[in-house]
This record gives C-alpha cells, structure tokens and sequence, in this order.
C-alpha cells in the first residue's frame, strides 16, 4: 500500500487531490542497531519470559506444588520452545528445583522459594490493580471492528496486556460487567467492550497533547505528532526528513475513531495505522511484542496487508529489535520520553523484571558449577591415579544432577 505506485491514476484525479499525491514519497528506510534497546532486559529475555511464567502457572496451580516431568514434557510447542522442556526448566534453577518423584526415580520439579514469592506478589499486583490492567484489555477491543474481537484473538493478547492465561475463562463464569459475549458469524465466540453513552476514549497521542497543552478535549487539534526519538547514528536524507515533517502536520485519526471513509492508498490513511499500532504497544507490559504476533489483529484493526512496513517506515517511533531468531517491535516513547509523556507504566512490569532477575541469577548458578565441577573432578582423579579428560558444558551439569540425586537418596 504505502510503495504503490499512482502516476498512471494522476490524470484523473482532481486538481486539489493532484497536489496531495505530489506530496507522496515512496521512502526506503536502512535498518539501524541501537544497542540501548537492544540491552534492554526485560526485552531481550522475553521470548523465555513466557513460556517460563507459563511453566511457573503449571505448577503453582498443582496442590502438591511440584509436577512430574512427564506432565509437561510434551509442552514443547505449544510453549514455543526450540528444545526439550526438562532442558528448559534445568536451565532456570533460581526457579524450578529438581528432585526425584516418589515413584520409579522419575524427576519432578517444584518451584524455588524466590519463584513462589514473586508468584504472591503478581497475584497481588492483579487484585491491586486489575481494573486499571483489564481496562487494556477493554481499549484493545474498543479499537477492533465494531468493538468485538474474537475470543480466541483476545487470549493470545492476554500476556502482552498483563493478564492471566485464564482470565477469560473467569470472564465467561462470572461476568464483570466489563465485557460482554456476542456470537460472530462464523460461530465463533466473540469478546465486545462496554462502553457508556457519551464517553470518549482518548488515545496517548491525545492524551499527551492535553498533558503539556491543557484544554479540553473539543480543542484538541486536528494534526497531532508523534514524538520522535532518533537513534543515534541515524541519518535520513533530506527528501524523507521533508516528507517526515509534511507527515506530522497530517491530520490524525485516532485509533477508537471510525476510519470507514478513510482512502487506504492515502498518507492519513498511513498516519492512522501508525497511530494504531503505536496506542497498540502502549497498552503492553513493556511496549513491545513480537511483530509476527501482531499479525493475526491485522483484520481486526483495520490494518493493511502490509502494515508492518509502517515500522520500517517511521524508524523514529519504532525500533526493530533483531535479536533470538525474532523480530521484537519496541516502542521508542516508553523507553525515550522520561515523564513528558501519557504512557502509564504497567503494574506488572516490576514483577516482570523479577523473572528476568531469577533469570540472570539462573545464568550465574549454571556458570559456578560449570567453574566447581571440573575441579572436583580433578580431585577425584588424582586420588584414582587416573588421567584427567576434558568434559562437555552438558556432560558436566548432567553429573552434577547425578551426584545431586545420589545424595539425596542417601539422606
């Protein structure tokens, strides 16, 4: 849509249209690193993040408070995982602790002291706050076609928004007067926000505007801005600098607005898509997500075939983080704008960062026996008059799990 092609439709256009098609340019952006972003914790280990609060769900929800690995060993895909789950959870000890189940030396794995901890708290963050975090939920739905999103949409958008997995199931049992359950053509369950009469929804660009300006909501102007943070080492050509200011100046639509008359070949037709996805990533825990996770709202927001060249093409407001064999769309104002900005910080983003420090100190528990294990190793040896071997990283944890075993038989 946005690299079409119009001279041949020129001719017949009208004089006034005529000379906003002048102002199109078909602009190619270079991908730029930005290392502050890409050092960015919480971002760079959310592709585990996931599927270990997933695990962590599993076994807190078990009353013995412990699982055997043949509960979840087939978990795999459905928890994105490139490898063996056992592996998964072995690689996270400050979280998951292993030990031998009570039939046949099968292992199972509980969860640590510090995991559990956390585990309170981020229920308690959800009862503090769960009004302002479903409210989230409930602006994503507001901006969706006709208000509704499929129920099976709506669950795969339940992390980034910092809600349970099983949110909706509570949804459906007890109405919170929040959301109501509509039927869709297709069958399907769909998930529509209440709204009261009269109220208006305001997007963060708006937000921001009566933030710093004042006013009320009948003065705000027609063109908004996005507030640009450059990287640096980022240089634009003149031409796309002219075109990234004649952009500002269009006129914005805000995302909880009917865009049904909007022409999808026109630049506010681009404005508003980038202002779809940028209220998008506000509401998130940490203003990012996987873009290939964004695919499946492009229907329901409206969004064109090809929205994701907006990141591209708007390199000032997005940054693309290419880093795990993924593409991580990050939102530069959450990160850049300090407090001049509308974006509230998430509830569940400290607890978040919690995960990601058992993480870390996972890596540093992994290392120190990698550094104590051959030395006892060469103890053993030379008592035995043997000739020391070099192990493999996996050999060595893997005797390690075995003289952890062992001993605890023993006892």
């Amino acid at each position: 849509m946005l690299a079409a092609k119009r001279s041949n439709q020129v001719l017949s256009l009208r004089p006034q249209i005529l000379l906003f098609c002048q102002n199109y340019v078909d602009v190619t952006m270079k991908w730029k690193k930005d290392p502050f972003f890409d050092s960015i914790p919480i971002i760079n280990k959310s592709k585990e993040l996931r599927p270990l609060v997933a695990l962590k769900d599993l076994i807190a929800t078990e009353p013995a408070g412990a699982i055997p690995i043949s509960a979840v060993s087939k978990l795999g895909r459905s928890l994105e995982l490139p490898g063996r789950v056992a592996s998964f959870l072995r690689k996270h000890p400050a979280v998951f602790q292993e030990f031998v189940g009570p039939q046949y030396n099968l292992p199972w794995f509980k969860l640590t002291q510090e995991a559990i901890d956390t585990h309170r708290e981020e229920r308690l963050v959800f009862e503090a706050h769960g009004p302002e975090i479903v409210d989230r939920l409930r602006r994503l739905v507001l901006m969706s076609r006709g208000k509704v999103l499929p129920l099976r949409m709506a669950q795969g958008m339940l992390w980034y928004l910092g809600l349970p997995e099983d949110y909706l199931q509570n949804e459906l049992e007890n109405p919170s007067g929040v959301f109501r359950i509509v039927g869709l053509d297709d069958g399907e369950q769909g998930l529509e926000a209440v709204i009261d009469p009269g109220e208006t929804v305001l997007s963060v660009l708006q937000r921001n505007v009566l933030m710093r300006a004042g006013g009320s909501v009948e003065e705000l102007p027609s063109a908004l801005v996005f507030p640009m943070f450059p990287s640096k080492g980022l240089r634009l050509k003149r031409k796309i600098e002219t075109w990234l200011e004649e952009f500002q100046k269009l006129r914005y639509v805000s995302p909880y607005e009917d865009f049904s008359s909007l022409d999808p070949n026109s630049d506010v037709s681009e404005k508003r898509v980038a202002g779809v996805l940028h209220e998008l990533l506000s509401l998130f825990v940490d203003c990012s997500a996987e873009r290939r996770k964004l695919l499946c709202l492009k229907k329901h927001l409206g969004l064109p075939q090809k929205f994701h060249k907006v990141f591209e093409r708007h390199p000032h407001v997005f940054y693309l983080l290419l880093k795990n064999k993924t593409c991580t769309v990050v939102l530069k104002e959450a990160y850049c704008a300090g407090s001049a900005t509308a974006i509230k910080k998430h509830p569940m983003l400290s607890v978040r960062k919690k995960y990601v420090k058992l993480m870390n100190k996972s890596e540093e528990i992994l290392r120190s026996r990698r550094r104590i294990k051959p030395l006892k190793a060469d103890a053993e040896e030379a008592v035995d008059g043997n000739v020391v071997h070099s192990e493999t990283e996996e050999d060595s944890e893997v005797l390690f799990r075995d003289e952890e075993e062992t001993i605890g038989n023993q006892l």
